[in-house]
């Protein structure tokens, strides 16, 4: 029985393809590539990621069939905007909501975090440090540090490599930092000052166990953050 020579080559396509979806989802579900935002063309793809036009052409169909772009004949193809589904319209203003999502976080990105240990590249290492040099400086100038602690969290999830996480993380929204959106009487004694120190200090071990690789050791400081900052919430409320 003849072999098929062309297997390999097939498997390998699929493969490359496989990666260049998954960075091309990244960058449009972390907003680096926003709806409306016309892709890069099919040559300049090929030459910044190193492959063949036929894998940039399979990635763009993957692309269009969940719905993260379209391709508009003789023009190119652009960003869709992307939109929530129903079932995440999460209640985060209580305590007793930001504590439901701080649970399910708990699942998620206790893994997210070992993967990234695993998997991180240094830029991607560089951006989490700008994150957490940024939600310091925010946080010394009693400024709000909200969108700093979400992008160190985003950006977890995108050096996981695997896009489901990115996704997911993207889908929460501003439920996945919820803590300015508690009322006062909710709220109780707790200082938001105060949190965001501590989850500061809490960061910061997260962030050295995935610069020295070690997704044991990652996935325990992110299990002590959001469990520290779970019960932090229930002994304000």
């Amino acid at each position: 029985m003849p072999q098929d020579t062309d297997a390999p080559l097939r498997k390998r396509t699929h493969n490359l393809a496989h990666d260049l979806v998954t960075k091309l989802s990244q960058s449009i579900l972390l907003g680096q590539l926003k709806p409306g935002e016309k892709l890069p063309s099919e040559g300049a793809i090929v030459q910044a990621h190193g492959v063949s036009r036929t894998v940039v052409r399979e990635a763009i169909s993957k692309l269009q069939a969940s719905g993260l772009v379209e391709t508009r004949h003789g023009i190119g193809t652009f960003v869709l905007a992307q939109t929530g589904e129903p079932g995440l319209r999460l209640n985060v203003d209580t305590a007793a909501g930001v504590r439901a999502i701080l649970e399910l976080r708990l699942g998620l990105e206790t893994q997210a975090v070992a993967l990234a240990a695993q998997r991180r590249s240094e830029h991607q290492l560089q951006q989490m440090r700008q994150a957490l040099d940024d939600y310091q400086r925010l946080s010394n100038n009693n400024d709000s540090c909200v969108e700093a602690d979400r992008r160190f969290h985003l950006l977890i999830a995108e050096a996981t490599n695997n896009a489901c996480f990115v996704e997911i993380m993207q889908h929460l929204g501003s439920a996945m930092i919820p803590r300015t959106r508690v009322n006062v009487a909710e709220r109780g004694q707790a200082d938001l000052s105060k949190l965001a120190q501590w989850a500061n200090l809490e960061h910061e071990a997260i962030f050295n166990a995935i610069k020295r690789q070690d997704p044991d050791a990652a996935r325990a400081a992110m299990w002590l953050h959001l469990t520290n900052s779970r019960d932090r919430f229930g002994a304000g409320a």
